[in-house]
């Protein structure tokens, strides 16, 4: 990897650390490509995981039309998680450890199984699922105001921040994750309602393509990771003293508060 790639992944992963934003590196060198970007990504990712962090999974984003429209990107993303990341159900999050966050709900997927592309299809991913959990996902970019492109997302581990794991699983049998409704409230005001549909036509097939497109970086799905599909509607814009709830209607509810520390 080229000098110029590993600075950027130190630069991102200072900002995130530091909570300050950068400006977007597809401004400063417009030679860059989704390539270097995965690249950059995963330069963070090894140095993270010098730092003693574990990843948990993996979350696929810009699946819906409304968050690609909201991003004006044409294709999808991904980033990792980490255990760091992880926040429980009904959970606080400080406010100021984000630069400018944003809520999407998800239908999060946990694999009884290892996939592994290139030929993955949706049924692959029905049939190595473990369990579905209801998720809220906090994305936060490191480029300054969110002007980003495709390639600035990716080098960001895919805008990628914190995630909220609802308290229920639930098994595949007899569920229709295509028409599975979710209402997404902001201070129990309805803000957005979606379907699974939503994820690149059905969540199973979001993760295929994730599956598929990690085979080009040699990474595949592993067996108790957690996996999100996408969100099922535009993310909200969060600050402090903000409660956003995210109902499922069969798989759950997952709720999460923003708090401020002054």
């Amino acid at each position: 990897m080229s000098p110029k790639l590993i600075d950027f992944a130190k630069e991102l992963l200072d900002a995130e650390q530091s909570v300050k934003e950068v400006q977007p590196l597809t401004e400063r060198d417009r030679s860059l490509t989704v390539k270097d970007a995965y690249q950059i990504q995963l330069e963070t990712v090894s140095l993270k995981r010098g730092q003693g962090k574990k990843v948990i999974g993996k979350k696929i984003g810009l699946t819906s039309a409304a968050m690609q429209k909201m991003l004006n990107v044409n294709e999808p993303d991904y980033g990792h998680l980490f255990d760091d990341m992880c926040v429980e159900n009904g959970g606080t999050v400080h406010i100021k450890t984000l630069i400018s966050p944003k809520v999407e709900a998800e239908i999060g997927f946990v694999l009884e199984e290892e996939l592994t592309g290139p030929n993955i299809t949706y049924i692959d991913v029905l049939m190595a699922t473990k369990y579905v959990v209801p998720t809220l996902e906090i994305i936060d970019s490191r480029i300054a105001d969110w002007k980003i492109k495709l390639i600035d997302t990716v080098a960001d581990n895919g805008s990628s921040s914190k995630v909220v794991i609802g308290d229920k699983k639930t098994g595949l049998s007899g569920s229709d994750l295509r028409t599975n409704g979710m209402a997404l409230f902001q201070n129990n005001e309805l803000i957005a309602t979606g379907a699974g549909a939503a994820a690149l036509g059905h969540p199973a097939e979001a993760i295929a393509w994730l599956a598929n497109k990690l085979f080009e970086y040699g990474i595949t799905l592993k067996k108790d990771e957690l996996i999100l599909p996408g969100a099922l509607s535009g993310a909200i814009a969060v600050s402090a003293g903000d409660e956003v709830k995210a109902n499922f209607g069969r798989l759950g509810t997952v709720t999460v508060t923003f708090q401020s520390d002054d």
